[in-house]
């Protein structure tokens, strides 16, 4: 207690992680066409021409291809969406999410 009868009491330092980060990823298939990919790379994650294109060649070489680091919450939204434009256009493009 201090002279004045206030009792003081110290402030608690509160310690704020950043949230996990995910990254997106989309996965080569012998049935979606490339045209196809670049534009879900520029719809839905933002890409310029030129990088949906160089996006889509590396997934198509490689495999497996990075769209993006985002939030969870964003990289379920960007997971599901395109899940529905290639469902809609009749394609079995997968995508992906791994925390990093």
């Amino acid at each position: 207690m201090s002279d004045t009868g206030f009792e003081v009491k110290k402030k608690e330092k509160v310690q704020v992680k950043e949230p996990p980060k995910f990254r997106v990823l989309l996965h080569n298939d012998d049935y979606t066409t490339m045209d196809f990919v670049v534009k879900i790379l520029e719809e839905v994650f933002h890409k310029s021409p030129a990088e949906a294109t160089a996006i889509m060649l590396h997934v198509h070489h490689k495999g497996v291809g990075e769209c993006g680091v985002y939030p969870a919450e964003i990289a379920e939204t960007k997971v599901d969406t395109v899940h529905a434009k290639a469902r809609a256009a009749g394609f079995p493009l997968l995508a992906t999410m791994e925390e990093i």
